[in-house]
């Protein structure tokens, strides 16, 4: 499921900021962000632009520049935005008003918007060490690894509030994903298969693990799913030695869902010993709202206690109408440093 950065949001509240005469908050969802004082009432619409959107260069986003101007790796220019703190006040992303935007016309709550206004994700540079000639896009048959946001989620609270979930810590790398299915074996990025090189570092560990043996031997059609951490990836937080992938998911081909944990252990024992963190918890029994869940995930990170914690996430350890339902929950005191 691709992220959906750009939405119609209602204001589910407006809050005044201390000592503030000329900005306030407004609340959409489980978002608060910072806007102009007066320019949204409770239950206008507005559009929104989530956290990590790579808005195009327009006169209307000018106003951005200064703080949020960046170059992508292919030279694109936009206007990134990330978590900041204006007055003390945490905000996260941007609301402008429906009228700045007279291509949206007879829009309603929850349309999305993204591809209409140009907007993309923003992708940092890739080191040279994972970057690889491309063999396809990531096979149609595999699901991207996306975890969505408690912030667009608030009615998880109520929907899954007898529920059990695991909870693992969110690392900070890049995704990797190995799969095989009917003979065929592949390796890729986030969003592209790659061919086989030697010098990529995906495939380094691909071959040092024997992945490829493995999920021969497994008698199953399966997609091995995690992060890729360490030296030259993400500016290392964990102060890691050469690279390591850890795998939090294993996507059944044959079936079109993600195992549960109990199915991922089983397939795991044995022949595959990758350290996953975790904890068993009924989550939204034990709190009630986001800004409780967020202050939750203020933990240390498990792999270098020095640092904070990217954040977490929780994956259901039964299957819902089919499917395992997760979420993650990101610790605003990392974003507060993200670059």
């Amino acid at each position: 499921m691709e992220r959906k950065l750009v939405t119609i949001r209602k204001i589910k509240d407006i809050k005044p900021i201390e000592n503030a005469d000329m900005i306030e908050v407004a609340i959409v969802d489980g978002w608060q962000v910072v806007v102009k004082k007066g320019e949204f009432k409770v239950n206008d619409f507005g559009v929104y632009f989530e956290i990590d959107s790579f808005l195009p260069i327009e006169d209307r986003y000018e106003f951005l520049r200064k703080g949020c101007y960046k170059k992508m790796s292919d030279e694109t220019e936009g206007f990134r935005l990330k978590t900041i703190k204006l007055r003390k006040q945490l905000s996260q992303g941007l609301l402008l008003p429906l009228g700045l935007f007279p291509e949206l016309k007879n829009v309603k709550v929850g349309d999305e918007v993204t591809e209409l206004l140009k907007v993309i994700k923003y992708e940092p540079p890739i080191p040279a060490c994972l970057s690889g000639l491309m063999k396809g896009r990531m096979p149609s048959f595999i699901s991207k690894t996306h975890q969505e946001r408690i912030q667009n989620l608030v009615d998880y609270f109520d929907k899954y509030k007898d529920a059990t979930f695991e909870e693992s810590e969110k690392l900070d790398g890049t995704s990797m994903t190995v799969y095989y299915n009917d003979g065929d074996f592949g390796v890729c990025s986030h969003n592209i298969e790659l061919k086989e090189n030697e010098d990529n570092t995906y495939w380094k560990i691909t071959k040092e693990m024997g992945l490829e043996d493995i999920l021969r031997k497994c008698g199953k059609n399966i997609a091995v799913q995690g992060e890729l951490i360490g030296e030259g990836i993400q500016k290392n937080h964990y102060c890691i030695k050469g690279q390591q992938f850890r795998i939090f998911d294993i996507w059944d081909i044959d079936e079109q869902r993600y195992m549960t944990r109990a199915e991922r252990e089983t397939m795991f024992s044995g022949f595959l010993k990758v350290p996953v963190y975790y904890d068993s918890i009924s989550i939204f029994e034990k709190l009630d709202n986001v800004n409780d869940l967020l202050k939750y995930t203020e933990k240390r990170s498990m792999l270098n206690p020095q640092i904070e914690a990217e954040g977490l996430v929780f994956k259901s350890t039964e299957l819902n109408d089919g499917q395992i339902v997760s979420f993650k929950v990101i610790n605003n005191k990392q974003l507060l440093k993200g670059e």
